[in-house]
């Protein structure tokens, strides 16, 4: 254990000087990934051979050069789901699970139509489908590569697949009036904000730019919401925390919804906003 433990502290400190965050979290969930076995149960590993630490130092190097923990150990966590991410397709972030427990704590119908727009990984679908296995659940996204991991993500539930652009108009007809929940989690971050390398470099910029303001797909997403769902149906979308009061606006100003509220992440950003289709009046 004194070997794994130094070069776990190794890693660490290298990690770090990469400019890493969670430098000692990442090199103790590497060490995991290589070892086969989960990051609580490192201290129960016997002295590992050369073949570990000659893994391990390619893995520790890979993630100082900003390669995402998540593409070298293949999976992300999402809520309950545990989600086959890499290369192609954007990996979920912890500020979108803001949204699973805004739409977990909603009464809806005993078997509802929800839709997921931009699913990418699926990642909002499956963790639906798992809380809501009743549920028919479409997950809808443009990129080929991104649902190739939602498909593998989605193998064990009933999620169905569309390949569709969302910027199209009048996009999938027959829902109209038939949905009970829309989510989507758009590319939305302004062209030009500088990130980490992280994303930059492996994140499709497909997926993770709106347009200028970062409103360009969240237009199309809260046109599709109107026309998709029933009369007190619920609608939740992930925007830039620069752009939560405009997402209002717009959302306020299609006089389709009410009850527009703007929410915040875990970490108390603005994040996302949620509404309800108005009832029909009599």
């Amino acid at each position: 254990m004194t070997a794994l433990r130094r070069a776990i502290d190794s890693a660490a400190e290298l990690l770090a000087e990469a400019g890493i965050d969670s430098a000692r979290c990442d090199a103790e969930q590497l060490a995991a990934h290589v070892a086969g076995t989960d990051r609580g149960r490192l201290a129960l590993i016997e002295s590992p051979g050369d073949e570990f630490f000659g893994r391990y130092r390619d893995v520790i190097s890979a993630r100082s050069q900003r390669v995402p923990l998540q593409h070298l150990i293949g999976t992300a966590a999402f809520g309950p789901a545990l989600l086959h991410v890499g290369p192609g397709v954007f990996i979920p972030r912890p500020e979108t699970e803001a949204i699973l427990a805004w739409v977990t704590a909603q009464r809806l119908a005993a078997r509802p139509v929800i839709v997921d727009l931009c699913t990418g990984s699926g990642a909002l679908a499956v963790a639906l489908a798992q809380h809501r296995p009743a549920a028919r659940i479409i997950g809808i996204d443009d990129s080929v590569a991104a649902l190739e991991y939602a498909r593998r993500n989605a193998e064990d539930s009933a999620v169905e697949l569309v390949h569709a652009d969302v910027t199209v108009s009048g996009l999938l007809s027959e829902l109209d009036g038939q949905v009970d929940l829309v989510v989507a989690n758009p590319p939305y971050v302004p062209d030009g904000t500088l990130l980490e390398p992280e994303v930059t470099q492996h994140d499709p910029s497909h997926a993770v730019f709106g347009g200028p303001d970062g409103m360009a797909l969240i237009i199309p997403v809260v046109a599709h919401a109107g026309r998709w769902l029933r009369p007190g149906g619920l609608f939740a979308v992930e925007h830039d925390d620069t752009t939560s009061a405009q997402t209002v606006e717009l959302i306020s100003r299609t006089g389709l919804f009410d009850d527009v509220v703007a929410r915040h992440d875990l970490a108390g950003r603005p994040r996302f906003v949620t509404a309800r289709r108005k009832e029909r009046r009599r």
